[in-house]
């Protein structure tokens, strides 16, 4: 009885301590352990959520992402590095398998120090492209900070992007706020459709090399400018894995979680840097969006048996899938957004039905979605499938294989219970009779006699 209440109190303290719907194992990657009082805030928010924090420098002998095969850690945070290469252990090939293995990554860049080409190369596969320098920082002359960049103009003060993608949830959007953007490295985006800006450069805005251009910029040298450069991306791969690219780390630094800062107007703002750091790791580590499928139901209607393996063509159904959504600690109902729709399909090659689901109940932790329809007039072996995949929720890919069978002999309308059938039937009688006397007649009739046999002849 003694290790049954310590396996309860074990499970709940576990319970208790993930507050990610994924996993609350963190690594964080920096230089010297001691670069950490630097995040302090933002680490401290993001171990108050629940994250179980590791420490490792990129020369450690004990870093290693996978052991037998397994991933040691749900997410990993890479802070501004020195170090050119990151070693054997953090190469783009285990980094892409971290993410293959659905583990998820944040990478914080800083145009201070040269991004190693682990990052790049790394990126680079996610079709996300880097300045070739490594060390280009994004100038913007008319956006800037005139408190601390008057000279350089490399402190970007922006309202935080609205509207990310139309239609769709904003976990990583805040309306109306002011962010600082110091030292930024710019990145262009590919054409994958997994990859979002969350936060894109002013049409002012280029990426400007210091240690490689002039003080007139060409604008042929240019790595990109404008729209094209991208502060903050996210990706989420096809696993639902996640990678954030915060191109200034120093925007989740203490200094520019508590400062002021101004416009070239002269208006001082005090930036909501930290609000959008938690909003960021937050979606990052799975502490939002995240979508459970917590039961599917089908049955014929007017049945209470659910789940059947077998139907018949033209049959009534019904079908009912409860979905939760994973809200920082806990689960809620799931909403489809009003411009956006859940459906199901009952296909068997290609969909013989695509129809919407509609929220029928709703609960504390969960609603419900269903729809009815009629089976086609197609016997085989049919899915009942919804396929849910948006930017910024992980998918909902479920499938149910049942079989559809024809109608039996005395389904049809033609029956012998109903009076239209007899023609059919006295026409089938009236063959096997005939057959029957027919085959009477043959067996039971004696053959003719023979003749008498003429006399020998003489």
């Amino acid at each position: 009885m003694q290790w049954l209440v310590s396996l309860f109190v074990l499970l709940f303290a576990a319970c208790a301590s993930a507050r990610s719907a994924f996993g609350n194992k963190l690594l964080v990657v920096l230089d010297d352990v001691a670069e950490k009082e630097v995040y302090s805030t933002f680490l401290e928010d993001v171990k108050a959520r629940g994250m179980d924090i590791t420490y490792e420098t990129p020369k450690s002998q004990d870093l290693k992402l996978f052991h037998l095969g397994e991933r040691t850690y749900d997410h990993v945070l890479f802070l501004p590095s020195k170090i050119k290469g990151l070693g054997p252990n953090l190469t783009p090939n285990i980094l892409i398998d971290f993410v293959n293995a659905k583990g998820n990554v944040m990478v914080a860049l800083s145009s201070t120090v040269t991004t190693p080409t682990s990052l790049v190369a790394f990126l680079s596969e996610l079709d996300i492209q880097l300045p070739a320098e490594r060390t280009g920082t994004v100038v913007d002359h008319f956006n800037y900070d005139t408190l601390s960049a008057s000279e350089k103009h490399d402190v970007l003060v922006l309202d935080a992007q609205s509207n990310v993608r139309p239609g769709l949830k904003d976990y990583l959007e805040m309306p109306g706020t002011i962010l600082a953007v110091p030292h930024a490295v710019g990145h262009v985006l590919g054409s994958s459709p997994l990859l979002t800006p969350v936060l894109r450069a002013p049409a002012t805005a280029y990426s400007y090399d210091p240690k490689e251009q002039g003080e007139v910029v060409d604008p042929d040298d240019l790595f990109a400018a404008g729209q094209q450069l991208a502060l903050v991306s996210v990706l989420q791969a096809r696993n639902s894995a996640r990678v954030t690219v915060v191109g200034s780390a120093e925007m989740l630094q203490d200094t520019w979680f508590q400062a002021q800062a101004s416009k070239v107007g002269g208006k001082k703002v005090r930036p909501n840097n930290r609000g959008y750091a938690r909003r960021l790791s937050g979606w990052t580590f799975q502490e939002t969006g995240v979508l459970r499928v917590n039961s599917i139901e089908h049955r014929l209607q007017g049945s209470n048996e659910t789940n059947p393996d077998l139907y018949r063509i033209k049959n009534d159904v019904d079908y009912t899938i409860s979905i939760s959504e994973y809200d920082w600690d806990k689960w809620v109902p799931f909403t489809v957004p009003a411009d956006d729709s859940l459906q199901l399909e009952f296909s068997m090659l290609s969909p013989f039905h695509r129809l919407d689901l509609l929220p029928l109940s709703k609960s504390d932790d969960a609603a419900v979605f269903g729809t009815s329809f009629t089976l086609p007039d197609q016997h085989g072996i049919f899915n009942f499938k919804v396929n849910y995949k948006r930017p910024f929720t992980t998918y909902v890919e479920e499938k149910r294989t049942v079989s559809v069978r024809h109608m039996a002999h005395d389904e049809w309308p033609r029956s012998y219970v109903i009076s239209g059938a007899w023609p059919w039937l006295s026409g089938i009688a009236a063959t096997v009779v005939g057959f029957v006397a027919f085959c009477a007649v043959w067996l039971y009739s004696a053959p003719p006699a023979k003749a008498a046999g003429k006399k020998a002849a003489r």
